[in-house]
């Protein structure tokens, strides 16, 4: 099972396709998006969502899952966010991808077991789980990967629950 994971945001898009094997999980390819800060909302939104589907196209995962947006005090970038995130599930449910979504909380308690765990905790859990040699950079890029982790870990969770179940 291929998984795109997705930090979602209009200047930097984290992106991060992990294959899930059994309990392997392999890094496919990671990186950004990005957008220039004084080019007009539309076009950075049209540019985030041709990346998106040139990348979904390029390496066709089976899944997405993507942060949910969470915003305590930066409100006035919450709606640039919003927006980006809107075309990044357009590209998604166009090309018949199912989405799954995690608060922060959730991927933190999923890479590390505490859902109040630091940034740079999960990024060197990530690092550990993909056996990369270094933390990627920028951080939207180790959050989008962390995201694949989560869902491969909520995946196979959920799978085992349904076979207890008989589902």
């Amino acid at each position: 099972m291929r998984i795109l994971g997705i930090d979602p945001g209009l200047a930097i898009v984290g992106f991060g396709f992990v294959d899930k094997n059994g309990s392997k999980l392999t890094p496919v390819q990671y990186g950004c998006i990005q957008t220039e800060a004084h080019t007009p909302e539309a076009e950075r939104l049209s540019h985030v969502y041709d990346g998106m589907i040139q990348l979904i196209d390029r390496y066709k995962p089976d899944a997405v899952a993507m942060e949910k947006l969470y915003f305590s005090r930066n409100v006035t970038t919450a709606l640039p966010v919003a927006q980006a995130r809107g075309v990044l599930v357009l590209a998604a449910v166009q090309r018949g991808l199912p989405l799954s979504e995690y608060t922060p909380m959730q991927v933190k308690q999923a890479i590390v077991g505490y859902g109040k765990a630091e940034k740079k905790q999960v990024q060197e859990m990530v690092r550990m789980f993909l056996k990369l040699s270094q933390i990627p950079k920028p951080d939207d890029v180790a959050d989008a990967l962390a995201v694949a982790v989560c869902h491969a870990h909520s995946y196979t969770l959920n799978s085992k629950i349904n076979e207890v179940l008989g589902r």
